[in-house]
């Protein structure tokens, strides 16, 4: 492996910003997981849902070979880990190895106490503890993602897609990824159709949770960057981040300094990231957060499809 991959392991000098931002970001994982988890045992698991990912993957394993939910995940999990690694990069750190073992840790904790059984047995009940277990998944999920950590799973298999199906979405690779999960919940015992209905719901209010959380309800936003050290922003923007940008030219008001603003449309899981940083690279920069309610062009919707409508 080239020298480039191992530099990103080297020590570098740690401030105390750096620790409150570490323990904040942990704090943010710990919530995270434990929350994800209570929805996973408490709303999800005792209804067979199949809300795709990992963790979907498991509870089908749960109903079909009676495997834990919190082992089996783990399991799964520590595969994609190391292959996303070997294909992408060490972007995912400690902080994602952390947010893997720690779900798998809360719910396998759950599992012990929990009876498996849902919280209403009534049948008309599904709807809200689908709606319920959904969210609490949702804001867990958006918590994670606040940290700059990712969920792993099958959100690796779909970045690995997205290096060779570069005119679909990661969000569209995403969610096809976690469809074909669902389907895998025929295989589950006494199956109802209305499981996979119900889990696709999960799915799309999660999603919507999500950006709620971390990105103020929005799934892309537009960046405007002032600073004075473009190139290395610009180097993580395509490299890191594997999106585009353009360069546009200004000049300071204050000094009549000629620079160059970037401009970049990120998704929601990337805009922590970015922020992050930014101010790692030049702690003075400016940016301007803007909402985006649709973005089209490569990486992100398609501008053929929407000027054919």
């Amino acid at each position: 492996m080239s020298n480039k991959f191992f530099a990103k392991f080297k020590p570098q000098k740690v401030t105390k910003e750096d620790v409150k931002s570490l323990m904040r970001d942990y704090a943010f994982i710990l919530a995270g997981t434990f929350v994800m988890a209570i929805g996973y045992v408490v709303f999800i698991d005792p209804l067979k849902l199949v809300p795709g990912g990992v963790y979907g993957i498991a509870i089908v394993l749960h109903h079909t070979l009676n495997f834990p939910i919190g082992l089996s995940g783990l399991c799964l999990d520590l595969p994609l880990l190391l292959i996303g690694t070997l294909w992408l990069g060490p972007k995912f750190g400690a902080k994602t190895i952390a947010g893997v073992f720690g779900l798998s840790g809360f719910i396998s904790l759950f599992e012990l106490f929990y009876n498996g059984q849902p919280l209403v047995t009534d049948p008309s009940a599904t709807v809200i503890l689908t709606l319920f277990g959904a969210v609490i998944i949702g804001i867990g999920l958006g918590l994670i993602f606040k940290s700059r950590a990712t969920s792993g799973g099958t959100d690796i298999i779909a970045m690995i897609l997205g290096k060779y199906l570069k005119h679909i979405p990661i969000g569209k690779l995403i969610i096809a990824v976690d469809s074909t999960v669902v389907l895998l919940s025929l295989c589950i015992p006494d199956f109802d159709w209305t499981i996979p209905l119900y889990s696709w719901l999960v799915i799309y209010i999660e999603g919507v949770v999500v950006d709620m959380v971390v990105a103020g309800g929005r799934s892309s936003k537009a960046v405007l960057i002032i600073s004075n050290q473009p190139e290395q922003i610009k180097d993580y923007i395509l490299n890191e981040l594997q999106r585009g940008g353009t360069y546009l030219r200004g000049m300071g008001m204050y000094h009549n300094e000629e620079k160059n603003i970037i401009y970049t449309n990120v998704s929601r899981k990337q805009l922590p990231m970015l922020i992050h940083e930014v101010h790692n690279i030049d702690p003075k920069a400016f940016l301007s957060i803007l909402e985006a309610s649709e973005v089209l062009g490569e990486g992100f919707g398609s501008l053929h499809d929407k000027a054919t409508e």
